[in-house]
């Protein structure tokens, strides 16, 4: 079986590029097993240990600009060895989301859940109705639940689609915590000039018992509702998020909670000199919270982390379901017994007119994704024919 398996997968690979849909199940990211998907307009990299999403690039681009989070540069820059786990790019916090209580920590529940820390296996990679198509498992010991999740690129699309689904194998229903980890970072992440826009929401600030962190100050006050962009700074006044400051060394978080009446939320991050922009499409009535992770060190690589998921704070599952609710949402999602849930997004990287400034509002529907920037009065227009 082993032999018949392995013969397979070598004929996938070379037979997987049909009508310019690819899939490479043979490509290496920085050392990393990880499969390749391929369209007209864009390429994408997706581990298989720790199943994260390392790469997302334009295809063609001679500069091969990758806007998400390079955590594998940063541990090399504060001297620590390349992080072994798949906590890269966009991955995945379930069933988990954030650090771990000490009765959790002492039985060896790590941060952030399982899903990241393990290895994938592919039930399928290759190309279906012209999409290069990837579909992953991985099985979850110690919460006792298994995540299966499929992504879609279709060939003559720059929308990627996700769609995943969590089965509980417990005999009793529980809450659980899952949040898309998706981080920007540098040189996509530039100080002053990459900015990031949120759908309508309702935003507070981390509650923070001291002024720092592991030498980062924290610039926001501490426990603050504020609208979006204008937050609170501890030095008073005020101070737009959009962009990452032109000076700082300052580690803080934010929590949105999308408008629960819309049909779709999104999330985006643009580099108008390199005239690029990523984006998030999804249900706010499976993913509610919005979090911003904001790492702005003086030198060295910057994240900001644009993490949709069922809580507003990365937190322990204890503390969170404790709380339970925030501006009247809950904080976490029902798995029911021996049942399953299920969660997608869209995810998109295109290029941009000249003079285009931001996201102010989107709209998706008979297969086109529009992209609206009512500062400049344009419009981008993305084909967008698959579905979550």
């Amino acid at each position: 079986m082993p032999r018949a398996r392995g013969a397979l997968t070598t004929l996938l690979a070379m037979l997987a590029a049909v009508g310019h849909a690819q899939v490479d199940l043979q490509h290496s990211y920085r050392g990393r097993s990880s499969v390749r998907l391929a369209s007209e307009l864009v390429e994408l990299v997706v581990l298989t240990g720790g199943g994260s999403i390392a790469s997302i690039t334009v295809a063609g681009d001679p500069q091969a600009l990758n806007p998400l989070w390079d955590s594998l540069r940063g541990d090399r820059e504060q001297g620590r060895a390349e992080r072994a786990s798949g906590a890269v790019g966009h991955f995945v916090c379930v069933d988990g989301f954030g650090p771990t209580s000490p009765e959790e920590s002492a039985a060896g529940m790590q941060g952030h859940g399982e899903a990241h820390r393990l290895e994938w296996s592919t039930e399928f990679a290759g190309s279906e109705d012209g999409a290069a198509v990837l579909r992953q498992r991985v099985m979850l010991p110690r919460v006792r639940e298994l995540l299966q999740r499929e992504i879609r690129l279709p060939r003559d699309e720059s929308v990627i689609y996700v769609k995943s689904k969590l089965e509980s194998l417990l005999d009793f229903d529980r809450p659980v915590n899952w949040a898309e980890h998706a981080t920007i970072g540098s040189p996509f992440l530039e100080r002053g000039v990459t900015v990031v826009d949120i759908s309508t929401a309702r935003a507070m600030t981390r509650l923070r018992e001291g002024a720092s962190r592991n030498g980062l100050m924290h610039r926001l006050v501490s426990g603050a509702e504020f609208e979006w962009p204008m937050a609170p700074v501890r030095s008073g006044g005020s101070v737009d998020l959009r962009a990452a400051p032109l000076e700082s060394h300052s580690l803080d978080h934010t929590a949105h909670r999308l408008d629960p009446d819309a049909e779709w939320a999104f999330v985006t991050a643009l580099h108008p000199g390199k005239r690029l922009l990523l984006g998030y499409v999804f249900r706010p009535t499976e993913f509610p919270w919005l979090q911003t992770w904001e790492y702005y060190p003086r030198e060295g690589l910057m994240a900001r982390g644009l993490e949709f998921g069922t809580q507003a704070f990365d937190l322990p599952r204890r503390e969170v379901v404790t709380q339970g609710r925030l501006f009247g949402t809950l904080l976490y999602r029902w798995l029911p017994a021996r049942s399953a849930i299920e969660a997608g997004y869209a995810m998109f990287l295109t290029e941009t007119p000249e003079s285009f400034s931001g996201v102010d509002r989107l709209e998706w529907d008979s297969g086109v994704l529009r992209l609206h920037d009512d500062r400049s009065g344009q419009r981008i227009q993305l084909r967008a024919k698959g579905e979550i």
